[in-house]
């Protein structure tokens, strides 16, 4: 799991807009999704333990369905344009952690960059320590997903990502991958690794997406 203790344990996180409550707008929903529970702790979890890596080694791979593939350096990637946004973390454990103000490069300037194929349908997120997530170029596509570097305005711990994770807004983090050193467009959508292993495919908070084929 990429959320955000170690070990292999089956948890997971999301972050959500608070500008639209994390949920549907006009949906009505409540800012925290059912079955969770507001903490101030941020827990860590990670398949395979913590990376270690400098933004001088770091690079984003980009390719697949789209105009060209690209290969960004750290500097190259800032000037795409960062934003910063206030945003909830919901892990599919049962805990939200509330209010934090993240800085990143948004999905939009990703996407101008990469110009999908329409044959896209999917983008598969690749990270260091070998760990993928797929998400939707629907769900990519959403304001408020982007690749985001720092957290409360201090560069991401090596624990939660550093230097780059992806945050998904709308979706349980195992979507929220850590250490992202690529992303693939895919022409049909394929699972990411805890995909493969039970997880929802896509992980909707607000319907309790947590597992493929219910609670286990």
């Amino acid at each position: 799991m990429h959320c955000g203790a170690r070990l292999f344990l089956l948890p997971v996180l999301a972050a959500v807009s608070t500008g639209c409550g994390g949920a549907e707008e006009g949906s009505g929903m409540g800012r925290v999704p059912p079955g969770q529970t507001v903490t101030t702790r941020f827990p860590v979890y990670s398949f395979a333990g913590d990376v270690e890596m400098t933004t001088g080694g770091w690079s984003l791979s980009i390719w697949g369905e789209v105009a060209a593939d690209t290969v960004l350096t750290w500097e190259q990637f800032l000037s795409l344009g960062p934003v910063s946004d206030t945003l909830d973390f919901h892990c599919v454990t049962g805990w939200s952690r509330l209010g934090d103000v993240w800085t990143g490069i948004p999905s939009s300037a990703i996407l101008a960059l990469a110009r999908p194929d329409s044959s896209a349908q999917a983008v598969m997120v690749h990270c260091a320590d070998g760990y993928t997530t797929n998400v939707s170029l629907e769900d990519f596509s959403r304001q408020g997903v982007m690749l985001a570097y720092l957290l409360e305005g201090q560069p991401l711990a090596r624990e939660h990502g550093f230097p780059v994770r992806l945050l998904v807004p709308h979706l349980y983090a195992y979507k929220a991958a850590k250490w992202v050193i690529g992303l693939e467009f895919l022409e049909e959508d394929a699972p990411g690794f805890w995909e493969q292993r039970g997880y929802h495919d896509r992980g909707d908070p607000w319907s309790e997406e947590r597992y493929s084929g219910g609670t286990p």
